[in-house]
Order: C-alpha cells, then structure tokens, then sequence
C-alpha cells in the first residue's frame, strides 16, 4: 500500500524509498515484529479465557507433556497471521499477483488450521476436523494456487519445473505441473504441522526457511542476478521478500511468548499456513526441489511418520521410539531445548546448503 507514495516522488526525496523492495522488506519485518510485541500479550489473554482447558495433550505422546504441558492455550498462529497479513499489505505492492497467490495459500490454509484447533478445544480432543476432509480442501486450495502461479509466470517458464544444479533445464510437466503444485504446498503445510510438537520447534526453521526463500525470490526476482547466477528470471517474485520479512517479524514476535516454557502454542491455524506458504512461494519462484533442502528439517519430520506408519503396519513392530522423529530424541533422554536447538542448527545448515544452490551450476 504504501508503494503508492512514489507516485509523489520526483526521484530525489523520501518517497522515493518506497521504490526499494529492500527498504520496503525492513519496513515490513519491523512492522510486524512490532505487532506482535503489542498484540501478544493480550491475544494470549483472551485465549487463556475461552479455551479454559487449553489444548487437549494427546494420549500417545510423550507422558511428561501431559504435565509441563497442560493448559496451554492454542491458536497463537492468529497472531503471527495478524502481523504478517497487516505488514504485507501496508508495505507490498498489491498489483503483485505472486504477493496475492501466496496470501491466498496461507489463510485458506490458516482457516484449515483454525477450524481443527477450534474443533479440538471446544470439544476437548485431539480428534479436530477429519483429517480427510483436511486434506481434500488443501489440495483443492493448492491445485488453484497451483494453476494460478503456472499461468502468472513468462511463457517460457509456464508448468515447467526447474532443476536446481542444471543451467537452463526445464522439464515440460504440461497440466501434469498442478498435481506436482499440490504435492508440494500440501506436503510443506503437513509436514511443518507435523514438526509443531514441542516449544519454539516449529518456527525458527519456518523463519530460517522463509528468510532464505525470500533472497532466492529477490534474486530471481533481479534480471542481472539471474544473468550472474545463471538461474531462470520469474519478474515480479521480488515482492515476495516483502512477505518473508513480514514474516520473520511476526514470527520472532510469536517466538516471544513461544519460548520454553510456551505460554501458547501456534497451533494447526499457524503451522498449517506456514507451511503452505513457503509451498506457494517454492511454486511461485520455481524452486520447488530446492524446498525440501531448505526445508529438510519438516521432510525429515514427515518422513519419520511416514515410515513409522508403513513399518508397523507391516510388522507390527517401530523404527522409532515415538513419531515424529523429535519425540524419539525424547524418550532417548534429550531435554527438550537441546532437541530444538539442535533442530535449529540443523536447518540453517540446510537453508545454507539451499542458498548454495543459486551458484553451484
């Protein structure tokens, strides 16, 4: 919105500033961090007071949850979303279709998210919203922003996938480029939902993989970047970076109040739109496979079910202690902010080794 105030600038005055996506990204990162200074406080307040039991501890999970973890209010992504949606739409050019596609991800994913911790705190259960019915909403809200990403690129990039390490190769998916769309943003909104399971777990990595997705749709943004890096230029996934500052900011300020010992949780409504969001943003740029090195952490995490699922099915026996991957570093005696950490280097050395990927051709 603030874009806006260049149409008074003559080149040579304050206004002119709102021209930098740079400038415009700082803007956005303080904006939001501010928010969620201000707002935490009493956004957890008032989820203290409706949700009097906080969020239901599930059965099968780690026994000292039931104690360190009782009472907890959820729902805390709705302060993250506030900040992130204010600050996106105050300081991004709204004549971006990429900044629309990506917000369009993220709160229908985040209203997903909010109708199961709903479902979960009023009635007092894990069971939430069928987990089919989850799942056939996000691949419907994916498929659109699937085709509406494919369609918003250059001609020569339409419903092709790009591979990373390979100079100018492009794989014509055709049609077949949506399903691929859906695959990656509801696999990014489940398997962050699937790493939300224990103080702070969730949103450093989200942070770390957002900052470097923001500088990969800045630089394939920048027609002389991807002429340096020889990477294929997508005009306009500039203003992406806007979004991931915005991000960020919001979500130190969550971090805030969801540092160990939480004093809320993110809940679905947070996880679930985080991770379709870096999804959208991984299809909107065309780094789709640099997203499970970037995010490696949540794949890892989503795996570890996966795998837990299919080899108890067939053997009646467990990979792990406990799935996700996090509770088995648990029960083999790890305190939990070593576990998150850890979690927390782990993912800045795969958001490294993403970045790496915009050279190494």
């Amino acid at each position: 919105m603030l874009f806006w105030l260049t149409e008074f600038s003559d080149g040579g005055d304050v206004f002119n500033l709102f021209r930098y996506i740079t400038f415009r990204a700082g803007g956005a990162f303080f904006t939001a961090l501010i928010f969620g200074f201000i707002f935490g406080k009493p956004l957890i307040n008032l989820l203290r007071k409706r949700q009097s039991n906080g969020q239901p501890i599930r059965e099968d999970g780690p026994e000292s949850h039931k104690e360190t973890k009782q009472g907890t209010p959820t729902m805390g992504g709705l302060l993250i979303l506030s900040a992130l949606l204010f600050s996106t739409l105050l300081w991004a050019r709204l004549d971006n279709s990429y900044i629309w596609i990506t917000l369009f991800v993220t709160y229908s994913f985040g209203l997903i998210g909010f109708a199961d911790d709903y479902a979960k705190v009023t009635k007092n259960n894990t069971a939430g919203v069928s987990g089919r019915v989850r799942m056939l909403i996000g691949l419907l809200i994916a498929a659109i922003a699937g085709y509406w990403a494919s369609v918003a690129h250059p001609d020569a990039l339409q419903f092709r996938l790009a591979m990373p390490f390979f100079k100018d190769t492009l794989l014509n998916l055709g049609l077949f480029f949506v399903p691929f769309a859906m695959i990656v943003i509801v696999g990014a909104a489940n398997a962050v939902n699937l790493t939300d399971g224990l103080d702070g777990l969730a949103i450093m990595p989200v942070m770390i993989a957002a900052g470097t997705l923001g500088v990969i749709a800045y630089a394939v943004g920048r027609v002389d970047f991807t002429e340096y890096l020889d990477v294929h230029y997508v005009p306009g996934t500039g203003e992406i970076f806007i979004f991931t500052a915005a991000l960020i900011g919001g979500g130190l300020g969550f971090l805030w109040y969801n540092a160990p010992p939480a004093a809320v949780f993110m809940g679905d409504t947070g996880s679930l739109a985080l991770g379709g969001a870096l999804g959208a943003i991984a299809v909107a740029t065309k780094h789709e496979i640099v997203l499970a090195i970037v995010g490696g952490l949540f794949v890892v995490e989503a795996l570890s079910v996966i795998i837990q699922v299919l080899y108890y099915k067939k053997t009646g026996k467990r990979v792990f202690l406990m799935a996700p991957i996090h509770h088995h570093f648990e029960h083999l005696g790890w305190k939990e902010p070593q576990i998150v950490i850890r979690f927390w280097i782990i993912s800045l050395i795969l958001a490294l080794i993403g970045l790496a990927t915009l050279k190494v051709r």
